[in-house]
């Protein structure tokens, strides 16, 4: 783990070319533990893109600003909506673009209708698997009220972020959404998996940039990905599995994904224990720099498609 205010920041390469001559200059600066981790793209992004893991207690809620949309991954939990509004408001957003929301589990969607009452939501994603859950259904049905879509997201599905920002869809599958909503609409408990198990996992690329976001994904689903994607897991940054639970970041997944840093959402003092100290075992002997929302409160992650620089608030 880090302390409070630690930060790295990766060299930043900036270069432009003419017909007479060749200027070539550096900014920023660097740390003797940083990798760029490969050669660096010709073009950097138009915008400094910046990714937002909120301090918004024991859920999930990532803004993400690619200077042409908001997009926002997940609205914590109904017990810290007060919370998650306002670290919104912090953020000085006045609308979101894009709401993905990964799974229908309370600390992922908690936030979404308040969401909707103060801010205009462009467009709706989630799974497309059907809950019974009456958070789920009071999102959906003031989605339909307001007139926003809502887009079920699948394994081979990329989302347009602006600013030549992607989201690239790995899971879940449409075979495993399809199984799902069969088994719901038969009201059949047996062998039902677990919701974590059925979260969106997408791989945002922002140039050479690339965060790994998983949900709350275990890891029976980790060793899959593994299975279906190999190295093209590959991440600068993983958003923790289920904030740092045991039931996640097996050792073949870390190993494949080999970040450089890996982000935990989480409350302070939570019920669960998080993070639990197996998967902050597994980080540790990876190499990979922690941060923590509990300890180093909103974390930012700003790219020019280049390089990045990560930093918590305190």
């Amino acid at each position: 783990m880090t302390d409070g205010g630690a930060f790295m920041k990766h060299r930043l390469f900036l270069f432009a070319v003419s017909l007479l001559m060749t200027c070539a200059f550096i900014a920023g600066c660097s740390s003797s533990t940083a990798n760029s981790g490969g050669t660096h793209s010709d073009a950097a992004l138009s915008k400094t893109v910046t990714i937002r893991m909120l301090d918004a207690g024991q859920g999930d809620a990532i803004l993400i600003d690619t200077g042409a949309e908001v997009v926002l991954i997940d609205t914590s939990d109904v017990d810290e909506r007060k919370l998650f509004m306002g670290a919104l408001e912090k953020a000085g957003i006045d609308k979101v673009d894009k709401l993905i929301l990964t799974h229908a589990h309370a600390d992922h969607i908690g936030g979404a209708e308040p969401l909707m009452k103060k801010y205009q939501v462009g467009a709706i994603y989630d799974n497309g698997i059907a809950s019974t859950s009456k958070l789920f259904t009071g999102y959906r049905k003031m989605a339909k009220e307001k007139g926003i879509p809502v887009t079920a997201l699948k394994a081979g599905d990329r989302l347009d972020l602006g600013n030549g920002v992607s989201f690239r869809v790995l899971g879940p599958s449409a075979d495993r959404v399809r199984a799902e909503n069969q088994r719901v609409k038969k009201n059949s408990k047996d062998d039902a998996p677990s919701p974590n198990n059925d979260s969106i996992v997408g791989m945002l690329q922002c140039g050479d940039f690339r965060m790994l976001f998983t949900g709350d994904a275990e890891a029976v689903m980790e060793k899959e990905y593994v299975a279906e994607y190999g190295d093209e897991l590959s991440a600068d940054v993983l958003k923790s599995p289920h904030h740092g639970s045991k039931t996640s970041s097996c050792s073949e997944f870390l190993k494949t994904v080999s970040p450089a840093y890996v982000v935990i959402s989480l409350g302070e003092g939570n019920d669960y224990g998080h993070p639990h100290k197996e998967p902050l075992k597994r980080y540790a002997k990876l190499g990979a720099e922690v941060l923590e929302t509990d300890i180093n409160g909103t974390i930012t992650i700003t790219t020019d498609g280049r390089d990045y620089q990560i930093e918590g608030e305190r």
